[in-house]
């Protein structure tokens, strides 16, 4: 027993001599006896260890051990103070290291660089909203005017509204452009209804309809109709109607069976009684107006529209036409071509761009149709802020949400539409920021839901959501003060929302004419609004696009839109050893803005099928990134998308390896085809490798994705490439020959 007590004293004195024989071959025997005579001998004594197992820690690199440690302590920390779903660990550090939140990867590191933006100065085409003249000077009936005065609360009319009135009284064809938000429904309303309630023959129900109206979409649809049913409060002898899609059309043979004086109709649904309803006819026509021209042609309702022409033609020779639109493209003039008989060209812009004032009483003389410079220059309410901000990649998601933060947390009466590529990327943000937002925010998500926070009022609209539930998502937010409306462009024309504070285009458009008629939703009639455009740092040159068309917008730092985070107390955290509070400097930011990431990661992790919604949201991206056209190609192009930091945008930690491929799908091809593996290894090890979210993803492989195109089959699918996963390189390229399958439902 004394020998083991000196062997045990000569090892706690001289642990440096133990050490070599640690790191050494073997050890001689009788080191090795007495080595475990002493581990006999402490395994069954309440002693401490020797004073070799305790420094056998000595060995580790200190700084490695250091780092891991305080890692483990930041992450379990943010887990378990900012999860909104999942449940709480303990405090041991064994349960922290088993959370997810440890993997969430540094927002900070190996973005590409944000150029500077250079954005040409250019004078914006504005156009005089607001005249002095009043309703009550036009030949109007009085009740009609009581009306306007009453209901509508109008005293004074717009610009379009003192130029189109009168011409179409006269019984012209007009060709009207005018800005978003500047009252063009009531500048062809008024005339239908005081035209038709002051026929001398009283018009009955039965007639049919003397009004056609066709609007791109269902909301306008509605909204339209409510209009003309407030102006035909007097005259209750005039019946309107609506036809639009996701309506039982057993309901609307009904209403037509009836009879319908004033029709507005989405294009599809009237082409669709026109070939299977009896009861339809256009004999009476008097009246055909075609309100957001443009956007009715972009939707691919061109052969509708031929097909109405033709079929009210075939009845009804005489009548009224009327073209309205905010924009006017090509398409338009062609179409002003075939439907128009020597038209009025009504156009509301300043003097400065040389055209008819306003204020002179005379009559727009008739005009031909605009020359091609001219179509390029959009009017732009003049009390609208334009803003665009530069965001990498992985901070788009983390930049957006801090902005909603911004504006619904610490700003009062903000009202706010969020316009995305496609219907998927709706469902999936507005999921996400439903379960997420409020609980970063202090409202508990496991006692009240997120909806029923006064700050956080998430809704959605996109063209795949039932016609009830759209109805009543389009009516809920024009009635609201706040809100935050997430939707495709389905509400991006003519809509009228009362009291909008902010768009933010979280997608580019793929236009600078559509990004007018996003930006129109807000700054309507006189009231002011911003907008603000988010774009990738590969995308900065669609500020000079957007330039060339007379559009100013000023730029707001990244840096600037995630401050906010400091301002939460609920993004604040805490680090092991440190209590007082840290100055609101960027590597404060930048850890608040790492925490809420990892909320957003948590969040989509915590199920399978969490994981595959953000997949399937990623991949109608990655297709709807694919369609923009040919002229922004050189802008918006798949080879330039890193998919590794694409996917944090997504809340997902690494990029996805096979996309749109369902495991059942590629259980079966491995059935029959026993080699698949074998010969696609080295593909999906490239893959991997360009999906590293530490390289750029297109360099230094470029030459071996060629190789490997060079010998892929003859006439295989040139867009398979983004259903298989291969690196966005290689899309890129394939998607450039053929943009086939490039289908996305944006509306």
């Amino acid at each position: 027993m004394a020998a083991a007590g000196g062997l045990l004293l000569r090892a706690a004195e001289s642990p440096a001599a133990a050490a070599p024989e640690t790191l050494s071959g073997p050890r001689p025997a009788q080191a090795r006896r007495h080595a475990e005579a002493t581990k006999r001998k402490y395994r069954a004594s309440s002693e401490a260890p020797p004073a070799k197992r305790r420094s056998a820690v000595v060995f580790l690199p200190a700084k490695r051990a250091a780092a891991e440690e305080a890692q483990r302590t930041f992450k379990g920390k943010a887990q378990k103070t900012f999860s909104p779903n999942e449940s709480l660990v303990g405090v041991s550090g064994k349960n922290r290291e088993q959370k997810p939140c440890i993997r969430t990867s540094s927002l900070f590191k190996n973005n590409p660089e944000i150029p500077e933006l250079h954005r040409p100065v250019v004078k914006q085409v504005q156009e005089q909203v607001f005249t002095s003249d009043a309703f009550h000077k036009l030949d109007l009936h009085p009740h009609l005017i009581s009306t306007i005065n009453t209901v509508l609360n109008m005293t004074s009319m717009t610009s379009v509204q003192k130029q189109s009135i009168p011409v179409l009284l006269e019984g012209r064809d007009a060709l009207v452009r005018s800005q978003t938000g500047s009252g063009k429904t009531l500048a062809y309303c008024i005339p239908v209804v005081q035209s038709l309630q002051a026929m001398k023959s009283k018009i009955q129900r039965s007639d049919g309809p003397y009004a056609l109206v066709l609007v791109p979409t269902r909301e306008l649809a509605l909204q339209s109709f409510n209009t003309v049913q407030k102006l035909l409060k007097p005259f209750t002898w005039i019946v309107p109607g609506v036809l639009m899609g996701g309506e039982r059309k057993k309901s609307e043979k009904a209403r037509l069976r009836k009879g319908i004086n004033i029709l507005i109709s989405t294009p599809g649904r009237l082409v669709d009684h026109i070939k299977s309803t009896k009861n339809i006819h256009f004999s009476r026509i008097r009246w055909l107006i075609l309100d957001e021209a443009d956007r009715i042609l972009d939707l691919g309702f061109e052969k509708d529209i031929t097909v109405i022409l033709n079929a009210v033609n075939a009845e009804c020779q005489q009548r009224q036409n009327v073209l309205l639109s905010a924009t006017l493209t090509e398409g338009v003039t062609r179409l002003a071509d075939i439907s128009l008989l020597d038209p009025v060209q009504i156009s509301v812009l300043d003097q400065h761009h040389g055209q008819s004032d306003p204020e002179q009483g005379t009559l727009p003389e008739v005009s031909p149709l605009p020359p091609d410079d001219e179509l390029d220059s959009f009017a732009i309410p003049g009390s609208l802020d334009q803003h665009v901000t530069l965001v990498p990649s992985k901070l788009k998601l983390v930049s957006l949400a801090a902005f909603i933060l911004q504006k619904c947390k610490f700003e009062k009466d903000q009202k706010m539409i969020i316009f995305f590529l496609s219907c998927e990327l709706v469902e999936f943000y507005y999921h996400l920021f439903l379960r997420t937002l409020p609980a970063c925010s202090g409202v508990p998500a496991s006692r009240q839901p997120p909806s029923a926070s006064t700050r956080f009022k998430f809704l959605r609209l996109h063209g795949n959501m039932e016609q009830e539930e759209r109805t009543a998502v389009f009516e809920e937010f024009s009635h609201s003060k706040t809100g935050i409306l997430l939707c495709t462009d389905v509400a991006a024309r003519g809509l009228d929302l009362p009291q909008v504070t902010w768009i933010v285009q979280y997608n580019a458009p793929s236009s600078p004419a559509e990004y007018i008629h996003r930006i129109g939703r807000t700054a309507r009639i006189g009231c002011r609004g911003s907008s603000l455009l988010i774009l990738a740092p590969s995308e900065a040159e669609y500020v000079n696009s957007l330039a060339s068309h007379k559009i100013n917008v000023s730029e707001i730092h990244v840096e600037d839109i995630l401050s906010v985070l400091t301002r939460d107390g609920c993004l604040k955290g805490s680090r092991r050893g440190t209590q007082k509070s840290r100055a609101a400097g960027p590597q404060e930011i930048r850890r608040r803005a790492t925490v809420l990431q990892t909320v957003f990661e948590d969040y989509v992790h915590s199920s399978e099928r969490r994981v595959s919604w953000a997949k399937k949201a990623l991949q109608s991206f990655i297709r709807a990134y694919a369609t923009y056209p040919r002229e922004l190609k050189h802008i918006f192009h798949v080879r330039s998308l890193h998919l590794g930091h694409v996917a944090k945008s997504f809340g997902l930690r690494d990029a996805p390896q096979n996309l749109g491929v369902s495991a059942v799908k590629r259980r079966k091809g491995n059935l029959n085809r026993p080699d698949l593996h074998k010969k696609t290894r080295g593909k999906h090890r490239l893959a991997e490798i360009l999906r590293s979210e530490y390289s750029s993803g297109i360099e230094a492989s470029v030459a071996k994705v060629k190789k490997q195109n060079k010998h892929a089959a003859p006439g295989s699918q040139p867009c398979r490439a983004i259903r298989t996963g291969r690196p966005a390189s290689a899309v890129g390229k394939q998607k450039q020959r053929s943009p086939c399958n490039g289908k996305t439902q944006r509306d």
